[in-house]
Order: C-alpha cells, then sequence, then structure tokens
C-alpha cells in the first residue's frame, strides 16, 4: 500500500517490512524507480579511489550504505548485474512462486557466481531489520545494522565497525535522514571518510554540508546535472515536488515537471 506523507510525497514503508525483497521491486517497478542504476558507475569510482588512498591501514576500508534496504546498491556496486536484471528476476512468475527461504538460497548462488574480483567490503545501515536481515543473509553484505542515529549515538557493534568505513553511500536516505545522523557517524570515524549521497531536489542538503564543513569535509556539487529517481505516483505527488523544488530554488522545467523525481549529487572529502 502506498500511503501520501503530509508533505505530498508518497511513502512505501510496508515494502521495507517483507522478509525478501519481492514486494520491493514489484511496486517500484512500474515507477521505474532507477537511482540506483545512475549510482552504480558512480558508486563504483568512488570506491575505487577510496581504496586507492593510503590511509596507513592493514584492512581496505569498507562502504558503509546508509538506508540500505535489501542491500540494492551493495548488488550493483559488488557484481555483475544491473538494475534492470535484478527488476526482471525479482517480479517474474517463478521467483514469485518461491518461498522467502527457497528464494534466499537461490539468491546467494547468483550473487556468488556474478562477484566481482574487485569487490570491496559493504556494511549496511537501515532502522528495516527484515531488509538488512536478507541483505546479509544473501551475502550482500558483509555486517547489518538498524541503529537508528536520528535517535541516537551507534550502539557498541556498529561503533566498532565504523572504524574501517572509508566511504558512506546514500541513494533513498536524503528525505529521512538528518545532519545527526551523519555527525554520529563521522564521531566514529577513524580512517578519511568520504561520502557520496544522492538526494532529491525537493531536500535540502545545507544543514548536511554545514555539519561536513565544520568535521573538514568539502562538499562539491554539479548543480547542472540531475539523475531522474522514479516517476510521481500521481498529480498530488507532482504537484508537492514542483513546489519544493521551485522553493529550493530550482528550475522543475524538462525535469519535475515532465513527471519524474530528480537528484542531485554531492560528494564530500576531507579537506
Amino acid at each position: 500500500m502506498t500511503t501520501q506523507g503530509g508533505s505530498g510525497k508518497s511513502r512505501f514503508e510496508d515494502i521495507y517490512e517483507q522478509p525478501d525483497p519481492r514486494a520491493y521491486f514489484t511496486r517500484l517497478a512500474p515507477l521505474e524507480y532507477e537511482i540506483p542504476h545512475h549510482a552504480q558507475p558512480v558508486f563504483r569510482r568512488a570506491a575505487a579511489e577510496r581504496a586507492a588512498l593510503d590511509d596507513g591501514r592493514a584492512r581496505p576500508p569498507a562502504v558503509l550504505d546508509l538506508c540500505c534496504s535489501y542491500g540494492i546498491n551493495a548488488a550493483l556496486l559488488n557484481h555483475e548485474v544491473t538494475l534492470a536484471e535484478l527488476y526482471e528476476r525479482y517480479t517474474s512468475p517463478a521467483v514469485q512462486a518461491l518461498t522467502s527461504t527457497e528464494l534466499a538460497d537461490l539468491d546467494k548462488e547468483f550473487y556468488a557466481e556474478r562477484r566481482r574480483p574487485d569487490a570491496v567490503p559493504v556494511l549496511g545501515l537501515d532502522v528495516s531489520a527484515p531488509a538488512v536481515g536478507y541483505a546479509r543473509a544473501v551475502g550482500l553484505l558483509d555486517g547489518s545494522f538498524t541503529d537508528n542515529l536520528e535517535l541516537g549515538p551507534p550502539g557498541g557493534e556498529l561503533s566498532h565497525a565504523l572504524g574501517d568505513v572509508g566511504l558512506v553511500t546514500v541513494t533513498g536516505g536524503g528525505s529521512y535522514v538528518t545532519a545527526r545522523t551523519f555527525t554520529a557517524l563521522l564521531t566514529q570515524a577513524q580512517r578519511p571518510l568520504w561520502i557520496s549521497t544522492f538526494v532529491l531536489r525537493t531536500v535540502s542538503y545545507g544543514p548536511i554540508e554545514r555539519a561536513l564543513a565544520a568535521a573538514g569535509l568539502r562538499t562539491d556539487l554539479d548543480a547542472g546535472h540531475t539523475y531522474p529517481q522514479r516517476r510521481f505516483t500521481g498529480p498530488r505527488e507532482q504537484r508537492y515536488a514542483v513546489e519544493a523544488v521551485r522553493a529550493a530554488g530550482h528550475d522543475p522545467a524538462g525535469r519535475e515537471q515532465a513527471g519524474r523525481f530528480h537528484t542531485l549529487y554531492y560528494a564530500s572529502r576531507p579537506v
């Protein structure tokens, strides 16, 4: 069930409460949710550049995918697979007929066979226990956590794991997390932390950017290049987006007015 948030943006909480990702892909397929596809080459490039940075540690830096849900970004980062192939897989009648246990067993083999030789360690953080649990079970995540950093500091296990993180990636969390979450991550960082974030143009990234600057990170943005996220669920959501984009100082012509949310890409690195 899709619900309308108070802001006018539709919400999809129930698709993250399922034991596997089939509802996620089935619900989002008609809306052509595509931002993980656009993020795939960007995150691969950022992960490779961050891994090449000598920070004096023996282990390679891990990637933390924030608001990771079922590990979609991890799947695309570390495996020879496309988002289109994942849509086809999880919406197919054959896969729809499986139990969650049967699907998990098949997914373990599916991803293991497609693992890239340059795969990097990936941790996942999301408040949805079923989603991160599935991603961990099928081998997409090397560690999974459900700490809500909007409400409090990271717990002991997450704090320990954050010591190995060198890159934070975000595609779906810009509308739901604030500077509190990023500040909490930065306080536990033990390695130079890079942050790669795709954020809807309806949302101001200013408070987060200022928090990152206070921690010594400079944020770069190519304001003229946007990445489509998904189609609108209906006229009300589109009206909300067009108004919000204008209020943020952006021009919705050819983007939100054409029927889709669009994102901007922010890359933050230590000065």
